[in-house]
């Protein structure tokens, strides 16, 4: 990223961090994954047990391994060698874990955080569940608003994300979403959350680079 996207970057990551601030949320800019992941790693407790959503901005972190070595219980659904019984039972541990870890699909300006899930589970500890919830968004995933986060869906996250998973569906030979009726469609949930949710601790942090799809 060169000096005058650094610019950009930091200039509507602070704008989206004070709109959030605004809704609720407890939010920070921060330059780099680095100092994201140094972020949550300081604020998880001794003993506390973390889920993470299938996010490839958090992979990028590598945060699923550190925290596994420091000894904490980890429900990675996204862990390599599990069956899919234990993809489904992990997603299910999520939702009771004390920690989430994520990213969103979008972030608005406005302070909104856009989702789209497949099966839920995501969407759902984000909202309720987990005690503390750390949503990690790199610059890339900025808009000016609601129809700017669907905009960004169709065209950029939903295509990248069946690519990653190899799927059959339509839009990875289209490169964008066309609203299949596969059976193996991952566009099956949207969320916005426009506030915070009141039993829920929510960190987001803004980055002043761009991570994941």
């Amino acid at each position: 990223m060169d000096e005058m996207q650094a610019w950009q970057a930091a200039t509507l990551g602070q704008r989206a961090v004070a709109a959030l601030v605004r809704n609720g949320f407890t939010a920070q800019f921060l330059a780099s994954g680095r100092e994201a992941a140094d972020y949550v790693l300081s604020r998880v407790p001794k003993g506390a047990s973390i889920g993470f959503g299938g996010s490839r901005t958090v992979q990028e972190l590598g945060l699923a391994a550190t925290l596994s070595a420091r000894g904490h219980t980890v429900f990675d659904h996204g862990r390599p060698g599990l069956s899919r019984e234990e993809q489904v039972a992990a997603r299910y541990r999520q939702l009771t874990a004390d920690i989430f870890v994520c990213s969103s699909n979008a972030v608005t300006l406005r302070g909104e955080l856009v989702n789209r899930d497949a099966v839920g589970n995501r969407v759902a500890a984000m909202i309720f569940g987990p005690k503390s919830v750390f949503v990690i968004a790199g610059a890339n995933k900025l808009v000016r608003d609601l129809e700017e986060a669907e905009r960004r869906i169709r065209l950029v996250a939903a295509p990248l994300n069946n690519r990653r998973f190899a799927t059959k569906n339509p839009c990875v030979q289209q490169g964008e979403c066309v609203e299949c009726r596969s059976e193996a469609r991952l566009c099956n949930i949207t969320t916005v959350i426009s506030r915070r949710p009141p039993l829920t601790d929510m960190h987001v942090l803004i980055l002043g680079e761009a991570l994941g799809f």
